[in-house]
């Protein structure tokens, strides 16, 4: 996509009114309106256990020293605008959790109302800017290395906004000062990723090991809002993974999810809309891929959609059409 093309693209889709502008205004009242646990989420009263510590620059050390200099020179120039950007993916990973992981691209998390202004400064640079997915993602590419500039979710769960860089985490990445994104964000956006060939239920997984006694629990519930089952079925599976741990989660958290479970407790919107075709899957908002049967064949109503979800069906569709094309 040529520059001048993408920015009147990007620009025509965030204007006051816009389908882009309505989905943000949507998450924020969700957001506001997350269900809280209502009960005190009590300290475990356990020590943390040894998280082992990352080699300093581990993923930094395997970088070839043109990737590397290209890294640093994007991280650079966004400070130099002024964008505002959170570093996530390997590097934020392996920051909390020790384990460190070879890299094809470099994450850089941002506002979606910033990610016109993150991609000019990389295409200033020289790089060739484009937005593949227009609900969440921009790419910057130069030669064979490659900045993706998130602002969302593929499924359109977990759009980028003030809370990221409220309690986003001071560190040095590549040598450079930056903010990475928040453990709770981090799980928030990998739980609901089921895709038949990414599963990423282990990252989850060591997420909470590393982050069980810092977790703001709160925040991470009600992030998951009408999503809570999900984060039950990954706190289980903790459980499952780490026998002798289970005890670092919080008990009154796990009690609230469960007596939810129990008794089929659900929030209104996650309910399907009375002037809906066909009963509601949710199933599409894990995996874009293996739930096409169920909404084009059998009838259900697509769960990443709006007026449940926050996408569009352009959106929708584009997205899936991109998982099935491999």
């Amino acid at each position: 996509m040529h520059a001048s093309t993408m920015h009147a693209s990007t620009a025509s889709t965030t204007g006051h009114g816009s389908p882009r502008a309505t989905r943000t205004a949507k998450a924020a009242r969700a957001a506001k309106a997350a269900p809280a646990a209502r009960q005190t989420l009590p300290a475990t009263g356990h020590a943390p256990l040894a998280v082992p510590m990352p080699v300093q620059g581990y993923p930094e050390r395997h970088l070839d020293p043109e990737t590397r200099a290209f890294y640093r020179r994007a991280l650079w120039r966004l400070h130099q605008e002024e964008v505002p950007f959170l570093v996530g993916g390997a590097y934020a990973f392996e920051r909390y959790t020790g384990i460190a992981r070879h890299t094809k691209d470099l994450d850089v998390f941002v506002r979606e109302a910033d990610h016109p202004r993150a991609l000019a400064a990389l295409e200033q640079d020289g790089c060739r800017g484009d937005v593949p997915f227009p609900h969440w993602l921009a790419k910057a590419y130069c030669g064979e290395h490659v900045v993706d500039i998130i602002f969302g979710s593929g499924n359109g769960v977990a759009p980028v906004d003030d809370l990221w860089f409220a309690h986003a985490v001071d560190e040095t990445v590549l040598d450079v000062p930056v903010k990475i994104v928040p453990a709770e964000e981090m799980i928030w956006q990998k739980a609901l990723i089921m895709e038949r060939e990414r599963f990423d239920g282990a990252d989850v997984a060591h997420l909470l090991r590393a982050r069980a006694e810092t977790m703001d629990w709160r925040r991470l519930l009600a992030r998951f809002g009408r999503h809570w089952p999900v984060l039950l079925s990954h706190l289980i599976l903790f459980g499952y993974i780490y026998p002798e741990e289970q005890a670092r989660l919080p008990a009154g958290l796990l009690r609230l999810l469960l007596r939810r479970a129990e008794t089929g407790m659900t929030s209104e919107d996650a309910l399907t809309p009375p002037d809906a075709d066909g009963p509601l899957c949710n199933g599409p908002v894990l995996s874009r891929t293996q739930y096409v049967v169920d909404v084009e064949q059998w009838g259900y109503q697509d769960g990443r959609v709006e007026p449940v979800g926050l996408m569009t069906v352009d959106d929708a569709a584009t997205w899936t059409e991109a998982g099935l094309a491999g």
